[in-house]
C-alpha cells in the first residue's frame, strides 16, 4: 500500500508535545497543497506559491491546532471542551470533539459569524451560543468558564494549538525544498503568525533550514489593533475570521515579528475583496475574505518595492471560500451577480456566448 498522509501528529510526532500516551484524535489534517501561482508571480516579479489551508478537513487551518488541542484534552481526561470563535475555530473544535467522543461548547458573537461556519458547528453537534458581544467578549467568557468549570479551553491561548499549527511551516520547507524569502499571512488572533514563525525557527535551529523567512502579517483596517498599537473595542470588517480587537497572541506575535525582521500592516476591505477576486479568477483558488488579505498584502508590499524580483514568496490562505461564499456573488458596485437566463435553444445560447458555428 502507498504511504498515506497520517495527520500532523503522526507525521511530526518527534517535533510536537506528544508521547506514546497521547491519544491521537485526527481527521487527516495537514498535507495541504503548496500551489504555484503564475498570475501572482507575473504581478510581483517574485516566485509566488500559495499554501491552501482551506483543504483541511473542516476547511481551515484551525484543524492543525485542533488535532493537538483535542488530543491533549483527551489525554488529560477532559469530557468537554470550550472555545470562543469567529467561526472557523467553532467548526474545527466541534468536528474534532465529536470524533473524540466528547462534548463541545462554542461561543460566537451574535450576528457576526458566516453561515457556512455556523452550520458546521451545529452539524457537528456543538452546543452553540451566540453571545451579545464581540469575539473578545466571547474569549473572556470562555477563559473564565474553563478556569472555574470542568471544560477544557481550546482557543489559541492553549499552547497545544500553536504547537499543531507550526507544522504548516514544516510542510512549506519540505514542499519547496528550501525556505522561502518571505511569508505572508492573515492576522486575527495572531496565533497563526506566531505558529508559522515558530515552525520556521525550529527548522532553522535544527539545521533543517537555512534561515527564517521575513514574516508579513496583515489585519483589516477596521480591526487592526497590532498595527494601531492598542485594542479596538468594536472591530469591523467584512473579513469575519480576522474581526478581532484584542489578539490573544499579541505579544508572541510581536516577538516573532522582531525575530524575523517582520512586518504588520493594515488593508481596507476594498483591497481584501480585490485580492479575493484575483485569487479566484486568476489563480483558481477560492477562499473566504480573511484569507485574501495575505494576497492583498503581497500586492501592496510588492508595489511599495519591498519584494525583490526573483525572490521566493509563500502566501498562506487560511480558509475555503465555501465558508463564506456570499462575497463571490457581489459585483464591484456592490450589487448581486445575476446569471444570464437563456432558452432551451442551442443557436441562441451560441449567440450569447459569441460562438461561430464550425469553429473550434
Amino acid at each position: 500500500m502507498a504511504n498515506l498522509w497520517r495527520g500532523v501528529i503522526r507525521e511530526y510526532a518527534d517535533r510536537l508535545n506528544v508521547t506514546d500516551a497521547t491519544p491521537v484524535v485526527t481527521l487527516g489534517e495537514g498535507g495541504t497543497p503548496l500551489i504555484p501561482a503564475p498570475a501572482l508571480s507575473a504581478r510581483t516579479g517574485a516566485n509566488v506559491f500559495v499554501k491552501y489551508e482551506g483543504m483541511n478537513p473542516t476547511g481551515s487551518f484551525k484543524d492543525r491546532g485542533m488535532t493537538m488541542a483535542i488530543s491533549k484534552a483527551v489525554e488529560h481526561g477532559a469530557k468537554a471542551v470550550i472555545c470562543a470563535s469567529t467561526g472557523n475555530t467553532s467548526a474545527s473544535a466541534a468536528a474534532y470533539a465529536t470524533h473524540a467522543g466528547i462534548s463541545s461548547v462554542v461561543l460566537v458573537p451574535e450576528g457576526k459569524i458566516a453561515m457556512g461556519k455556523l452550520s458546521q458547528a451545529i452539524a457537528h453537534n456543538a452546543s452553540l451560543l451566540q453571545v451579545q458581544g464581540n469575539f473578545d467578549d466571547c474569549l473572556d467568557i470562555a477563559r473564565e468558564l474553563s478556569a472555574n468549570y470542568p471544560v477544557h479551553l481550546v482557543n489559541s491561548v492553549n499552547p497545544d494549538r500553536i504547537d499543531g499549527q507550526k507544522t504548516a511551516a514544516f510542510e512549506i520547507i519540505e514542499q519547496l525544498g528550501k525556505t522561502p524569502d518571505f511569508h505572508f499571512i492573515p492576522v486575527g488572533n495572531a496565533g497563526n503568525y506566531t505558529a508559522y514563525h515558530r515552525g520556521f525557527r525550529e527548522f532553522a535551529d535544527a539545521g533543517l533550514a537555512t534561515h527564517v523567512p521575513r514574516m508579513f502579517g496583515f489585519q483589516a483596517e477596521g480591526s487592526a489593533p497590532i498595527v494601531l498599537g492598542h485594542p479596538v473595542k468594536n472591530p469591523e470588517t467584512i473579513a469575519s475570521a480576522i474581526r478581532i480587537g484584542n489578539p490573544a497572541s499579541w505579544e508572541l506575535a510581536l516577538s516573532a515579528r522582531d525575530d524575523s525582521n517582520g512586518y504588520f500592516g493594515a488593508l481596507s476591505d476594498a483591497k481584501i475583496l480585490e485580492a479575493h477576486r484575483i485569487l479566484s479568477a486568476e489563480v483558481g483558488i477560492f477562499v473566504e475574505p480573511a484569507s485574501a488579505i495575505s494576497v492583498a498584502g503581497l500586492l501592496e508590499r510588492s508595489a511599495a518595492g519591498e519584494i525583490p524580483a526573483g525572490s521566493t514568496v509563500t502566501v498562506t490562505v487560511t480558509g475555503h471560500g465555501l465558508k463564506d461564499p456570499q462575497w463571490a456573488l457581489r459585483t464591484d458596485d456592490g450589487s448581486d451577480v445575476q446569471p444570464t437566463v437563456v432558452p432551451v435553444d442551442v443557436a441562441q445560447i451560441a449567440d450569447v456566448l459569441g460562438l461561430v458555428k464550425g469553429t473550434a
